[in-house]
This record gives structure tokens, C-alpha cells and sequence, in this order.
């Protein structure tokens, strides 16, 4: 890692210069934030698994039409992407009421929604992802009227997807974060999926017990992160049989950020 050139570092990843123009190294970290960064913490092997599972789903996407940046997973923790422009606008979709829009709405967690909700946030560390409607999108600038629109199509047909495929494997879909970014190829102007998809961005909860199979469990300080995170791995199919935590060890041994 050290003889790459580093593009970006942000929460959760590092962004390097890829191999050839128009790509990115995208290296999946162990550091673990909640709340804008206010609390931070390491959970050893979690930049493993999200590779895994994000290579998982973005993968399966593409399978069903949706244009995302993802090219192939190149390591344990690393994964070649199409370089984007990213749009500073991040696409919430809820299923179940959890987290802001409880507190928000004063709305029990738990309640199912009359149909999934799609909520819009300005990206900004600084105040804190701002939840913003449609209108403040146009009139920033941030998107325009197509973009829009797209961005909301595949929010929708991504949660149609993801529902289906947690609910499989015994898990519901409670809401979860996507992230769209601008690909330039000659005179066309793309918009696919970028980012990551993995319980760091997610509402994961068994079916049977309620158990949260996600971030929620730094955030609230519930313990038993990594195992949750490798439990939704597991019923995915991904690293079944691995030690993850030897991995990461071995990973952090010989590499150097």
C-alpha cells in the first residue's frame, strides 16, 4: 500500500490510484465510527468481511441490470472500481422504522412502513449528513432532475432485490444507505452505484429473534460486532470457514497504510 498513491481516506476506506486510468484501489479498514465519528473504535476483521459481502452484492446486482462501479475484488481487503464522481447526495431506503426516522417521527422501532420510504441526505462530515428533500437536491445543484430520478429507481429496485435476498437467508431488511457517483465515458454521463453495501450501512435484523445483525451493535454497545457481521457473511455463503480475525492479523502484518 505504501507505493501507491493514496486519492482519499475516509471512515471506513482508502481510495488509491488504480492500475489503469479511470480506475481505484478501494481498501476496506477495521475502524469502526458511529454517530459523525464521534465514537470510534477497531473491530479486527471487518474491512475483510465487507469486502467480501459489498463484492457479494454488487456482483448480484450487476446480475439483474444495475450499473455499479464495481470491477472485481483483488485481495482480502481490496477491491478494483471504476473511478466516479461522486454525487454528494446519499439515498436512504426504509422498510422498518429504526434509528432517525424513529426519533424524527416518534415512531415505535420496529413498525413496518405502509411501503419502503426514500429519504435523501446531504454529504457532509461536517453537519452531519443533513436530511434534505427533493428541492434543496435541484436548486444546490447537487443532482439534476434525471439523476434524480435514477438514483430513485435503483434505490427502489435494489431494495426490492436486497429484501428478497436477505429474507432467504432469514434476515430482514430494515433500511440501509446507497451511495451513486458519475461515470464519464466520452460525451455520456452515467449514473451507477458506488460506495460499498455491507452491514456498516445496513439494518440487519433475524427474522426469529430480532437479533441486529449490523453496526447497531457498536453504536449501541451491545458487543458480539464481528460475530454479526461474519453471521450475515455466513448465511451469504462468503468465507464460511475462515478465521477472520487470523486473517486480519496476517493482512495487518504485512501491509502498511
Amino acid at each position: 500500500m505504501s507505493r501507491r498513491n493514496k486519492i482519499y481516506e475516509g471512515k471506513a476506506k482508502v481510495l488509491f490510484e488504480g492500475p489503469e486510468p479511470g480506475t481505484i484501489i478501494q481498501y476496506f479498514k477495521d475502524d469502526a465510527t458511529a454517530f459523525n465519528a464521534e465514537k470510534k473504535g477497531t473491530l479486527a476483521g471487518k474491512g475483510v468481511v465487507n469486502n467480501h459481502i459489498s463484492e457479494y452484492i454488487f456482483t448480484a446486482l450487476a446480475d439483474i441490470g444495475v450499473p455499479t462501479h464495481f470491477i472485481e475484488r483483488t485481495s482480502m481487503r481490496e477491491q478494483l472500481v471504476k473511478a466516479v464522481e461522486i454525487i454528494p447526495v446519499e439515498v436512504i431506503v426504509r422498510n422498518i422504522a429504526a434509528g432517525g426516522i424513529s426519533k424524527r417521527l416518534g415512531i415505535d422501532e420496529g413498525t413496518p412502513l405502509p411501503r419502503p420510504i426514500v429519504e435523501f441526505c446531504y454529504k457532509s462530515d461536517e453537519l452531519g449528513d443533513p436530511l434534505i428533500a427533493e428541492e434543496h437536491v435541484l436548486a444546490f445543484g447537487w443532482a439534476d432532475e434525471i439523476e434524480l430520478e435514477e438514483m430513485t429507481h435503483y434505490a427502489l429496485r435494489i431494495n426490492d432485490f436486497l429484501s428478497g435476498l436477505f429474507a432467504g437467508i432469514g434476515i430482514k431488511l430494515v433500511d440501509f444507505k446507497l451511495e451513486f457517483g458519475r461515470l464519464y465515458e466520452g460525451e455520456d454521463c452515467i449514473t451507477i452505484l458506488a460506495d460499498e453495501i455491507s452491514p456498516d450501512g445496513c439494518r440487519l435484523w433475524d427474522m426469529k429473534t430480532g437479533e441486529k445483525l449490523d453496526k447497531d451493535r457498536f453504536r449501541r454497545d451491545l458487543g458480539g460486532e464481528m460475530e454479526a457481521y461474519q453471521e450475515v457473511a455466513r448465511r451469504l455463503g462468503i468465507l464460511p470457514n475462515a478465521d477472520i480475525t487470523e486473517i486480519a492479523d496476517h493482512q495487518n502484518k504485512g501491509q502498511k497504510q
